[in-house]
């Protein structure tokens, strides 16, 4: 850990830079422009750029009166959290779209939000036959900067339970503590359900029914063992040198398997897939190398520690069908999955029964 985040983590800094990355995303601002968004937080462009880089509370409220002051459109909040989706949020995204239905996904967020965005508050109540979401801030906000965010945690949590439900949430009903503004006319575009204003509280009810709605995505307990792949990968490039190789992988382990593309990361990193694909040659490597050390890596772990068939492990990484699949492992064993699975099971048996050492 470097000094400077050392520095950070004393003085409160927890809340994970990647979000305030999207806010210059959806303002339009390239790496040169970034001093207009990071105006009186005391920080630069180049810490804010490093993929590990953090922020106190009251960077993140600078960044968003900034992100305001720079805004041309007035439902900003909306916008923003249309762009928080799932895989943003790291490993809590990822658990939220492997739990099996849309309850356990939202106890799932209450669980971790303080890892990820600490001055969030959920709580989870049901009532009859509803489930409550009242969202709250441990900050002090200006009535537009309260709005604003909650406009975007509203968005952020439909982003997340559209995917696990696999459709709109028709069904749900938005209390916002807000009066309408000027602009609420353009809230059906990005809510679906009934929007109130003028409520006691921030909330988002959804029906208890709903909430147990199977998660439409995939086999749970193949995203399980996913999850738990990538959480043993991310810890294990927190411990070496930077660099946009290091970079790079780490932004993949954020999304599930196969599906970022280039373009993604390189407007991630806040660069060119042309500058990007500069970097990696520097370091003797390339965007498609770099996926597929992930994904072959991921494709071994499966076949050596788990019964998952063929078809299912391509599907966990994102393979159309199986012969894909046994195509891509060949070319990177030189081997088929199904010798592979025999090899590694036959060393397996070999260390059992070998004497233990003197």
């Amino acid at each position: 850990m470097t000094r400077r985040r050392k520095a950070l983590l004393a003085t409160g800094a927890g809340i994970p830079a990647n979000y305030s990355r999207l806010i210059a995303r959806e303002l339009g601002l390239n790496a040169r422009s970034l001093s207009r968004l990071l105006q009186g937080t005391g920080i630069d462009a180049a810490y804010f750029l490093k993929e590990d880089s953090l922020l106190t509370h009251t960077q993140q409220v600078r960044i968003l009166h900034n992100a305001l002051d720079l805004s041309r459109t007035p439902d900003f909040g909306l916008r923003l959290g249309q762009r928080l989706t799932p895989g943003t949020h790291g490993a809590m995204g990822f658990l939220a779209n492997s739990s099996p239905d849309l309850l356990t996904a939202l106890q799932a967020i209450h669980k971790f939000l303080p890892t990820r965005a600490s001055f969030v508050r959920l709580e989870l109540r049901q009532a009859d036959n509803w489930l409550e979401c009242l969202l709250g801030f441990e900050l002090s906000l200006d009535a537009e900067l309260s709005r604003c965010l909650a406009e975007t945690t509203v968005k952020a949590l439909f982003e997340i339970g559209e995917f696990v439900v696999g459709r709109p949430l028709s069904e749900a009903e938005t209390l916002f503590a807000h009066p309408a503004p000027e602009y609420h006319r353009v809230y059906p575009e990005y809510l679906p359900g009934q929007v109130h204003f003028d409520c006691s509280s921030l909330k988002l009810k959804l029906p208890m029914a709903l909430c147990r709605e199977p998660n439409a995505s995939a086999n749970h307990e193949n995203y399980r063992l996913a999850l738990e792949q990538c959480e043993a990968m991310l810890v294990q490039l927190q411990t070496l040198k930077p660099s946009y190789q290091n970079r790079l992988k780490r932004i993949m382990l954020s999304h599930p398997p196969g599906t970022l593309s280039e373009e993604e990361a390189a407007a991630t990193l806040f660069m060119s897939k042309r500058t990007l694909a500069r970097k990696l040659k520097k370091e003797g490597s390339c965007f498609r190398k770099i996926r597929e050390q992930i994904l072959s890596a991921q494709a071994a772990g499966y076949l050596s520690k788990t019964r998952l068939s063929n078809e299912a492990i391509a599907a966990l990484l994102n393979y159309h069908d199986s012969a894909n699949f046994r195509r891509a492992f060949k070319r990177w064993f030189d081997v088929t999955p199904e010798q592979y699975r025999r090899g590694a099971a036959a060393q397996q048996d070999h260390r059992k029964q070998a004497p233990d050492a003197p």
